[in-house]
């Protein structure tokens, strides 16, 4: 069987780092690149490396050669844009969030599920290495019962009030944004590593500058704007949110993030508090996992297969002390994706392989359910 054939929806970082992630696998190869233009499909492909170029994603989907496409673009059109590579019959791995409703998320787990499509959402934390190792000990009950989840995800990427991206309009990136972008990988990588779903939470959001100026020409993710031709913006999106959880039987928890924390890069943390340890993990530093005892002096495990558990052993690539980070997180996500395409397996059987469709809904409903409790200042169920 040759490479699977797959397309790029998008030009910017994102599409980026999934076609490299996707050429470090050799099952794969990206034959095609779509843009907004054909102009910028075109550079796109150009530059990469890439042999085709559509200015409109339908042209792709009556490609015959293609058969999987990744979705990534702005949070308003991965609705239209996953429903119609469904219908296609076309594999399909989406960018979070899977929609920007629950309504929508819903619709398109319902139809790729009829379709018989192998779907996936880029949650991708959930495929560090360690990340998988703290699973396989939790759900192995090594810690005990889990009491207490916390932590948080933190960026100072909008820390200025000149700082400006697309996910700041709400009509491109939706009525949520700390909150949808990055809360939502901290649910999923939570509710992965417990096994234990969000069942209700309460919620604060603060908007920090509630009047941005905006440059004059558009700012690609984490780019920095030049002060010059700037132009003022209201904006109703969240800069940073609280939340308290709570979990099925009975564990509780809270989190906070933020994309206005100086100094804070991408700081994803997990602090898990069982009967018997407490482990922590810092998406900064992946190849450590902090183990916390009572009784005697704590542990810090570095990222080393021979000591991994059977369960994650998997997402290890390299010998231990080779630190792997995002870009092999990313690609492991792409690992586990084509190989659910090519054998219907993928993943190790303690552990799910990948975020499907299922969990991106389920995501849009947690960020629904928060959005809901911030405007009631209640408790509400997911």
């Amino acid at each position: 069987m040759g490479k699977l054939k797959a397309a790029v929806i998008g030009t910017g970082f994102t599409a980026a780092a999934h076609i490299e992630a996707v050429r470090r696998l050799g099952v794969a190869e990206v034959v095609a690149v779509v843009g907004s233009s054909a102009e910028k499909a075109k550079a796109a492909a150009a530059e990469w490396g890439v042999p085709k170029a559509y200015g409109d994603y339908r042209d792709m989907l009556a490609d015959p050669e293609i058969q999987v496409v990744h979705n990534c673009t702005p949070n308003h059109v991965h609705h239209e844009i996953n429903k119609a590579v469904i219908l296609a019959g076309k594999h399909i791995l989406s960018e979070k969030p899977l929609a920007v409703t629950a309504e929508e998320s819903a619709e398109l787990l319902r139809l790729a599920e009829e379709r018989g499509v192998v779907h996936a959402v880029n949650f991708n934390y959930r495929q560090f290495p360690m990340v998988r190792q703290l699973a396989a000990m939790v759900r192995s009950g090594e810690l005990g019962r889990i009491h207490l989840i916390h932590g948080g995800y933190l960026q100072d990427w909008l820390l200025y009030d000149t700082d400006y991206n697309w996910r700041l309009d709400t009509a491109v990136g939706g009525r949520s944004r700390a909150i949808a972008d990055i809360g939502s990988h901290w649910c999923d990588t939570v509710q992965f590593v417990t096994g234990l779903k969000i069942r209700s939470v309460f919620a604060d959001l603060t908007t920090v500058h509630p009047v941005r100026r905006k440059p004059a020409k558009q700012v690609a993710t984490f780019e920095r704007a030049a002060d010059a031709a700037l132009e003022p913006v209201t904006v109703s999106t969240e800069d940073f949110a609280s939340v308290l959880v709570r979990f099925e039987g009975g564990a509780k928890g809270a989190f906070t993030v933020s994309q206005v924390s100086a100094g804070r890069k991408n700081r994803l943390t997990i602090d898990v508090s069982g009967e018997r340890k407490s482990a922590y993990w810092n998406q900064e530093e992946p190849e450590k996992l902090w183990i916390g005892h009572r009784d005697k002096a704590n542990e810090v495990l570095l990222a080393d297969p021979s000591l991994a558990a059977d369960a994650a052993r998997g997402n290890f690539h390299y010998p231990g002390g080779h630190n792997e980070g995002w870009p092999d997180s990313l690609k492991n996500q792409m690992l586990h994706f084509y190989s659910r395409i090519l054998s219907g397996g993928g993943g190790s059987e303690a552990l799910p392989a990948f975020a499907t469709f299922a969990d991106g809904h389920e995501l849009v409903r947690i960020t629904e359910a928060i959005l809901e409790s911030h405007a009631r200042q209640a408790w509400v169920d997911v």
